[in-house]
């Protein structure tokens, strides 16, 4: 199974990119950035974000996407920013798969180092360490995005309890609108016919 983690931002949004086998072994694809010049304006910039983003989505062509769930600071400017970003990365992942996963900081932390207030040193050292690579990935937002991954593939046991749209985290609770479950239904027919297609030309060949 390939998992996409998506670390949101506007100046900086970081991707990783993972797959775990039967076994829940994970080994790292790829992770890097999609970066938007601040001398550009919102739109333009939201614009670039959401062209990167569809080139990493048929790159990968992700069975399962996790992001990271928006936390406000004392900064609410960054953090309005920050969910414009986020805003962009859901409506292009849900163009192209519908299941979309999300985590808070806390609970990535608490995945990954069994600690949730672990600190970025901890939690980079630890994505290193888990997918057995021989530096920390950099820049840290692409850390940060396979750690998003990581968390993914040791909780998606718990299925619909981190699906985007259940905001109570309890399953059955707050189901998608028929909008939004026509969007997922009609993503996942046309990932099934991308496969059949793949997969007959295949034996044709």
């Amino acid at each position: 199974m390939i998992i996409l983690g998506i670390d949101p931002g506007l100046a900086t949004l970081g991707y990783g990119v993972i797959e775990k086998d039967e076994r829940g072994n994970c080994r790292a694809v790829d992770c890097g950035v999609v970066l938007t010049p601040k001398e550009e304006g919102l739109p333009v910039r939201l614009a670039i974000l959401e062209e990167g983003l569809q080139k990493i989505l048929q790159k990968f062509d992700p069975d399962e996407i996790a992001i990271e769930e928006l936390f406000f600071s004392k900064n609410i400017t960054t953090g309005i920013a920050v969910a414009h970003a986020r805003g962009v990365a859901l409506l292009a992942c849900v163009k192209h798969c519908g299941k979309l996963y999300e985590y808070t900081p806390m609970q990535i932390k608490q995945a990954l180092t069994g600690y949730g207030k672990a600190d970025k040193k901890q939690i980079q050292t630890t994505v290193a360490a888990q997918l057995r690579l021989k530096t920390v990935p950099k820049p840290d937002d692409a850390a940060d995005a396979l750690a998003v991954a990581l968390c993914h593939a040791s909780t998606s046991r718990f299925g619909e309890l981190f699906a985007v749209g259940n905001m109570t985290r309890t399953k059955g609770k707050n189901s998608a609108t028929d909008e939004a479950a026509r969007l997922i239904a009609e993503s996942e027919r046309r990932r099934a016919a991308r496969i059949a297609k793949a997969k007959t030309k295949k034996s044709e060949e």
